[in-house]
């Protein structure tokens, strides 16, 4: 399989106070680990990089507030694959500002 662009929200529940902040920076260190393209959005999290390995890096970043103390996580991820041509993060931007330019 080739590559994909994937979002990816990782939600610790049952942590002590309203701030995750400190478990999504352990997520985000997690998730450097691999070898993806990352990009840290205010809500989420964007992947871009071979399939299997985005799937790894998921797993890896749904387990991550669990070893932090986390009572419950609650993962969101959506995967964007095209096989008729190469896709990337900035593409699928680029694609949309074009057409604003119009």
């Amino acid at each position: 399989m080739g590559k994909v662009v994937a979002e990816i929200t990782v939600v610790p529940i049952g942590t002590n106070g309203p701030s995750i902040s400190s478990y999504v920076a352990e997520v985000e260190k997690t998730l450097r680990s691999f070898n993806l393209k990352i990009q840290l959005t205010p809500m989420s999290t964007i992947l871009e990089g071979e399939f299997d390995e985005v799937l790894k890096a998921a797993k890896a970043a749904h387990n991550c507030p669990f070893e932090r103390g986390a009572l419950r996580v609650s993962t969101t991820l959506r995967i964007d694959e095209r096989r008729d041509k190469n896709l990337t993060m900035e593409g699928k931007v680029k694609a949309v500002e074009d057409k604003l330019n119009v």
